[in-house]
């Protein structure tokens, strides 16, 4: 255990305490603990910016989508899995599943790109082949969302699914032999036995996907962000890098890192304790 609680504590748990960096204007001479205090100051400057409310919504809007488009997608097919008799057939179609999630962000990116493109996209083609109009896709905000959620969807599907179906191995088989025994059909069994068994399973992962809506992933909307389709791309996380990284100004960039943690901290308790009051299954 000593590696990984090591790792936890350097890369994790220390780096916690340079979080002061928020109340602070940073001088790289003076340091962290040398620069002068400002208190909430740079809290401030980011709420009463006007593209605050924007930022939050784009941030929100596109965290809750991907969690309810993405969410009960790898359950259902872990489910379908299951079913399959044909043992080739269903090692082919969880490699199939399961490949994409090896490709890199910038590689992904990269093949949506080249199937959106405007003019020769592999997506424009076919639609001008049916006598259709060639469509921007990543130029059109209204797009912006469903295209990084579904291709998010299509990459991480099969990864997630292995959970759902270690869980699915680990029932009980004497249920699915009295769910037999008492007449049930293939669905019966997915309701009364799977589901159920699955369920602590699905609550947890739940609750770890809510306690991080607010960090949605940085590396790929950055890739697909351009100056069309910046009214819905541009979320705190990128506007952090722009405002903060970039122009080096850290305890901006920190303040606003320490306001999307305690958001997800918060929505992680909410979520957690109303799981286990209704279910009696939390993290902790």
């Amino acid at each position: 255990m000593l590696p990984p609680l090591l790792f936890f504590l350097i890369f994790k748990y220390y780096p916690m305490a340079n979080a002061v960096l928020a109340f602070k204007d940073f001088n790289v001479i003076k340091g962290i603990w040398g620069s002068p205090w400002v208190g909430l100051k740079h809290f401030e400057l980011f709420f009463e910016n006007p593209i605050f409310w924007t930022l939050l919504k784009n941030t929100l809007l596109l965290s809750f989508y991907l969690l309810l488009a993405g969410f009960p997608i790898p359950i259902l097919l872990a489910l379908m899995l299951n079913e399959i008799r044909s043992g080739r057939f269903r090692r082919v179609v969880q490699l199939v599943t399961f490949a994409p999630y090896f490709i890199s962000t910038v590689v992904m990116v990269s093949i949506l790109m080249l199937f959106l493109a405007p003019r020769l996209g592999f997506a424009n083609v076919a639609l001008q082949h049916f006598g259709l109009e060639p469509i921007n896709f990543l130029g059109e905000p209204g797009m912006f969302r469903s295209i990084y959620v579904w291709s998010e969807i299509w990459q991480t599907a099969g990864y997630s699914a292995v959970i759902y179906l270690a869980a699915l191995a680990g029932i009980d088989p004497t249920l699915y032999e009295a769910a037999k025994v008492d007449g049930a059909s293939r669905l019966q069994k997915i309701i009364h036995v799977d589901l159920p068994g699955i369920l602590p399973t699905v609550t947890i992962i739940l609750i770890l996907n809510v306690g991080n809506v607010m960090t949605i992933g940085f590396e790929k909307i950055y890739l697909l962000q351009n100056s069309l389709n910046l009214p819905a791309s541009e979320v705190i996380a990128t506007y952090v890098y722009g405002m903060g990284l970039l122009n080096a100004n850290y305890s901006f960039a920190t303040a606003v890192g320490l306001f999307n943690s305690v958001i997800n901290l918060i929505l992680l308790v909410t979520v957690n304790t109303l799981a286990k009051r209704l279910s009696n299954t939390s993290i902790w």
